[in-house]
């Protein structure tokens, strides 16, 4: 290390930007690699996993990294770019041992909510103490913080029947959907219910769309039925569709049933569509104005921090209903027209019309080369009397191109690590 820091506590450091010698950000801090020999023994870090472009997840050895000083991690510049692929005798000590129940020197438990690490005069990097929470006796209390040696408390070299998730979480809070669904992907099955099970409804399904069908498929069997309906109901309809189009039969009827009327109505009619056409990529949740609403209004619905990027790019004009399938389709006002009119302009006043736009069964080569060459990344689906019928939007169209698989399969399809 070009510096000797004190005790460096892992959740200082995850998450933080890796920087080669020149100063450029490489990837991100995701977890340290540690070996885990016994009780007594302190771990020995190995490396650290680092994500890079393309949310990949590589290897980087301890000994290529120079500096962790002030939370900047900086490498010898050598990096290899091959998927990481965590070993058996390996231990992530982010999302393996964080939550972990111990014993407590005084023999009631605990739960471990932080590492340090700290090297030793042969320049070698150890877990050398952990921070610890005691499990009050009164009312499952929490009892005071307290920092332990390694082997001052018991628990952690052996396989715990149960684990929490609250610290690996807060870990997550600030990552992405896409980046939590990576992290998920990488985590033995019986931890990856273990933070399924203490992520909120909403934020599991944004996650649950992030991951590849067989994971979905996968948490979606585990959780109580009751629970799956409530995920479901916040997912965007078409990825609750695409969803249930991978269970049983059976299994997703009786999800639908538990569904409220309206919300089932939506997915089942996205069930109707095959599933490489418009119809079947569509979202029925499209932003919907009628003529006489203003230009103020329009911006204020696009400007909802819920809506992904290519659905807040336009809004779609019709008349009553406005919920879909709805009254005659208008046309669309790009929010970039919004932005050139005055606020009190009504947005009938300046709809684009002009396309033929795509049938649900329009096929996905055919919705592709519309949004190829009118420059778009969302488009209207109407039917053959002009009601709109949802929007299809880039991602979903992208999703449908790509090879399959590719949400799990690195960019330049590299082989898996080998490190050590």
């Amino acid at each position: 290390m070009s510096a000797t820091p004190g005790r460096i506590f892992l959740s200082r450091i995850v998450g933080q930007a890796v920087f080669d010698p020149a100063g450029d950000q490489v990837g991100k801090l995701r977890d340290v690699v540690v070996a885990v020999r016994s009780a007594k023994q302190r771990p020995r870090v190995l490396g650290i996993v680092v994500e890079v472009l393309g949310r990949r997840r590589v290897f980087l050895p301890i000994t290529r990294v120079t500096s962790l000083d002030s939370g900047q991690i900086i490498t010898t510049g050598v990096l290899n770019v091959r998927r990481f692929e965590q070993r058996s005798t390996e231990t992530l000590a982010i999302h393996e041992l964080l939550d972990r129940t111990v014993t407590l020197p005084d023999g009631n438990p605990g739960t471990v909510y932080d590492l340090a690490m700290e090297q030793d005069p042969r320049r070698d990097w150890y877990i050398s103490s952990l921070a610890v929470q005691a499990v009050g006796k009164r009312f499952g209390r929490r009892g005071p913080h307290q920092v332990l040696e390694w082997d001052e408390v018991k628990g952690l070299t052996s396989e715990e029947t149960s684990q929490g998730a609250t610290h690996l979480l807060a870990t997550m809070d600030e990552m992405r959907a896409a980046d939590v669904a990576n992290a998920l992907r990488d985590l033995a099955p019986k931890r990856r219910m273990e933070v399924v099970s203490e992520l909120d409804d909403e934020r599991l399904a944004d996650v649950l769309e992030e991951l590849p069908e067989k994971y979905q498929v996968e948490i979606l069997g585990v959780l109580d039925p009751d629970r799956a309906v409530d995920v479901l109901t916040e997912m965007d309809p078409d990825d609750a569709a695409d969803l249930l189009g991978e269970l049983p039969p059976a299994t997703a009827e009786a999800l639908l049933a538990q569904m409220e009327p309206e919300d089932a109505e939506d997915v089942r009619r996205l069930l109707s569509y095959e599933e490489r056409t418009a119809g079947g990529m569509m979202t029925t949740e499209p932003v919907v104005l009628p003529a006489d609403a203003t230009i103020a209004e329009a911006l204020a619905r696009i400007r909802n921090s819920d809506l992904i990027p290519a659905l807040a790019s336009m809004v779609y004009v019709c008349r009553s209903p406005l919920e879909t399938p709805t009254g005659k389709f208008l046309g669309i006002v790009h929010f970039q027209a919004l932005l050139r009119e005055p606020p009190s302009t009504l947005v009938g006043a300046i709809v684009d019309n002009g396309i033929d736009w795509p049938r649900p069964t329009a096929s996905l080569e055919h919705v592709a080369n519309l949004l190829a060459a009118y420059n778009m990344v969302a488009l209207p689906v109407v039917d053959e009397n002009a009601h709109l019928l949802g929007a299809v939007t880039i991602d979903d169209v992208l999703d449908h191109l790509l090879p399959e698989g590719w949400r799990e399969s690195d960019p330049d399809n590299a082989e898996v690590v080998t490190h050590g």
